[in-house]
């Protein structure tokens, strides 16, 4: 790979996505050398011509599949699911009592973990009310390789280690031999899974009381971040929350979300005067 064939793909991923891989050269070459060889394609330049004239838009699909990573697993950063529990969720309960409904986003659902453990999580916390409420979580991803193993929601034995006895036995089926888990029906019609690409303008019919927003920022560039940052905050409903990564970090000039936690923002139920 050339560094001009580099600079095309890293490039190309920045300007449709936001993703910055300007620093990977070795981590696009891996990823994508064999998938050319296999493909027939005579170079970089012979596929990025294929990738960019391809009007069904399979190519493109295939290659933010190989370059975005995916690494997630149930009760990731466990700390925000407790604070979600014991503080955000009595505060909107009671807030969202008259409407009973409860907007919450998964932006970055990669394999469906997180945001099946929201799911688990809502119906745990509202008990035998949960049927009067509507907290379906709605999961994105820009892979739709991710998303397709995350609507079957079967997991291996060791990838639900973490999730409480209580939750697998209410919430999950297993096989004879107990090496596969699979969501039951119930967590699975609460979890609405779709593609999206967190560049392209926010298409939400309502604002969010719930976002989580985890560990994707990291891939973006500073200017990136602020844009996304900027729409999030528009999109949050007054009151609500937004968790990102614990090793993420935020620049909110220009947006009125306050710091709760290093991870933890809230926007003001009455914005600063």
């Amino acid at each position: 790979m050339t560094q001009e064939e580099f600079k095309r793909i890293h490039v190309f991923l920045k300007n449709k996505y936001g993703i910055d891989m300007s620093k990977k050269l070795e981590i696009v070459n891996g990823r994508l050398e064999n998938y050319l060889r296999k493909n027939g394609f005579r170079n970089y330049s012979d596929y990025m011509n294929a990738v960019e004239t391809d009007i069904t838009g399979r190519l493109e699909k295939e290659l933010v599949n190989m370059l975005t990573t995916n690494h997630t697993y149930f009760m990731r950063e466990a700390e925000h699911f407790d604070y979600l529990k014991q503080v955000v969720l009595p505060y909107l309960k009671k807030k969202e009592e008259k409407t009973k409904d409860l907007a919450i986003w998964c932006g970055a659902a990669s394999t469906g973990e997180e945001a099946y453990t929201l799911a688990m999580i809502m119906v745990d916390f509202f008990g035998l009310e949960h049927s009067k409420w509507d907290t379906k979580v709605l999961a994105t991803d820009v892979s739709t390789e991710v998303l397709q193993h995350a609507v079957h929601g079967v997991y291996q034995a060791e990838q639900v280690e973490k999730i409480p006895l209580t939750w697998k036995r209410r919430f999950m089926k297993t096989d004879v031999n107990g090496e596969f888990y699979e969501m039951t029906r119930e967590i699975k019609e609460e979890v609405i899974f779709r593609q999206f690409n967190l560049m392209e303008p926010f298409p939400f019919r309502r604002k969010m009381h719930i976002i989580f927003m985890r560990n994707v920022m990291i891939y973006f560039d500073g200017n990136t971040k602020k844009e996304l940052l900027k729409k999030i905050n528009d999109v949050l409903e007054p009151g609500g929350y937004l968790f990102i990564g614990r090793t993420e970090t935020l620049d909110r000039d220009g947006s009125s979300l306050e710091m709760i936690q290093p991870s933890i923002f809230r926007k003001p139920e009455r914005e600063k005067v």
